[in-house]
């Protein structure tokens, strides 16, 4: 990974004291990519580590970086064992040096029904919480955005983008292991905030929200995807153990209960997206997510229900402001 110094961030803080707290938090992160669980991910980065791709494309739904011809054949069988490392692939479609990656999210679905709402990131500094391997971010450089960071706490997803960036380093894209927790250390910093996926996963929702607020500018959008319930009251369940399968689901809201939280976090302009069951052909398994997925964790017998007996996800999407 780069020297903090060295990334972009680097230049949108200018407090000693904040660059100190996100530079402790940052080291404290990294500890983590040394634990041997990774060493599979960190090997297939490093076995990769000489090949270069010719570009990349993220204009439309497919990530494509490289081409099948910027690499010999025995190149290509490395690249793919390589890739192969990081399987299951929850991010997608990639297209990387002509090998096809679907992955278990048909991200850019989630992407198309943004955009309408998105429109431009031209000239915008955006942050991607929790980014994963970085689709989105090369979506969101794509759109126009002139430095996109992305916050991804999970040592595997971060060694997934190096990776990526190995093969054909973009400018414009950062990639931290931070969480949302921290993203308060940028006050006043991002134009736009995706949160996507993100919410339902902690257990102080309201509180999250509140962090992203700090560190948005002057007329800042913050665009959230929630997976919940359904149903009218203002309430939230809280699975006793696991959710459609699903660990560390901690609090799942009807609509108008993600409303209120939304505004209880202080946003008063509210504009919704999209609202409506998560569907088993946007999240299924594929050879690259040989897994189980939302098909195997609805109940066999009423897909209103998961297996657990809970109401089915729904995913709700809504752009807010301060």
């Amino acid at each position: 990974m780069r020297a903090a110094e060295e990334t972009g961030w680097w230049s949108l803080v200018q407090d000693p004291e904040l660059r100190q707290n996100i530079l402790r938090a940052r080291d404290a992160a990294q500890t983590r990519l040394l634990d041997s669980r990774w060493d599979p991910e960190r090997a297939a980065v490093a076995s990769v580590q000489d090949l270069r791709a010719s570009g990349y494309q993220a204009a439309g739904p497919v990530v494509s970086i490289g081409q099948a011809q910027d690499l010999k054949a025995a190149e290509a069988v490395r690249l793919e064992a390589a890739l192969k490392a990081f399987i299951p692939w929850k991010k997608g479609p990639f297209s990387i040096c002509g090998q096809m990656i679907d992955a278990e999210w048909r991200s850019d679905w989630k992407w198309e029904r943004l955009w309408p709402y998105v429109r431009s990131l031209e000239g915008e500094v955006v942050a991607d919480i929790g980014c994963n391997n970085g689709y989105y971010m090369y979506r969101m450089l794509a759109a126009g955005a002139k430095q996109v960071l992305g916050f991804e706490p999970m040592p595997r997803h971060a060694l997934n983008f190096e990776l990526l960036q190995n093969l054909y380093p973009t400018p414009g894209l950062d990639f931290e292991m931070l969480g949302v927790e921290h993203v308060d250390l940028f006050p006043g910093v991002f134009d736009t905030i995706f949160c996507l996926g993100i919410l339902y996963h902690h257990t102080d929702p309201v509180g999250l929200l509140r962090r992203m607020a700090k560190a948005l500018r002057h007329r800042g959008r913050l665009f959230i995807d929630c997976q919940g319930i359904p149903g009218r009251e203002s309430v939230a369940l809280t699975p006793a153990g696991r959710y459609a399968g699903a660990g560390g689901v901690w609090f799942l809201p009807t609509r108008s209960c993600l409303e209120n939280w939304i505004r209880r976090a202080g946003y008063t302009r509210l504009t919704w997206i999209h609202d409506a069951p998560l569907s088993i052909t946007e999240q299924r398994a594929t050879d690259w997510a040989p897994v189980k997925s939302l098909p195997e964790f609805l109940h066999p017998d009423d897909p209103t229900r998961t297996i657990e007996g809970y109401p089915a996800p729904e995913r709700f999407y809504v752009m807010v402001q301060l």
